[in-house]
């Protein structure tokens, strides 16, 4: 394929591909936007996004192989877990961000899920993740749950 023969079908695809799995990351941070650490509206839609986009490379790419896909899955898999690990802080005995680092992690797999046309896994992930944090947040008396 010559870089300027653009796949206008599959770019439409891929935009609404990618655009669901920023949607569906989108409830994960507004409820995230207003905790004490702010990663929120803005970082969970993009780290969807940016997990969904990795993922449709791996999988559209006709000269990869199972193996490539599978380190292109791991290396997302690091690196929104790197990206999670910044939003977790230590303060004397207090840990804080916890939560909102396992809901980067699965905002990632959300991405990764509307990737691979498993809309069901992400509609689920996003389904769960939200209703955890709205139902089981005020279940906590202490400022750790952040």
């Amino acid at each position: 394929m010559d870089l300027f023969d653009l796949q206008w079908h599959r770019l439409l695809e891929d935009l609404v591909t990618v655009a669901v799995a920023f949607v569906l990351a989108l409830p994960l941070g507004w409820h995230r936007e207003g905790g004490k650490i702010r990663a929120g509206l803005r970082t969970f839609p993009v780290v969807a996004m940016a997990a969904c986009g990795f993922a449709l490379i791996a999988r559209y790419d006709p000269t990869s192989s199972a193996e490539t896909r599978a380190r292109i899955l791991q290396g997302i898999i690091t690196g929104v877990g790197f990206i999670g690990g910044g939003a977790i802080l230590k303060r004397g005995d207090n840990v804080q961000g916890v939560v909102t680092a396992a809901s980067i992690w699965n905002t990632g797999a959300i991405g990764v899920a509307v990737a691979y046309a498993r809309l069901e896994i992400a509609i689920v992930l996003s389904l769960i993740n939200f209703v955890s944090l709205i139902l089981l947040t005020p279940m906590i008396d202490d400022d750790t749950s952040t």
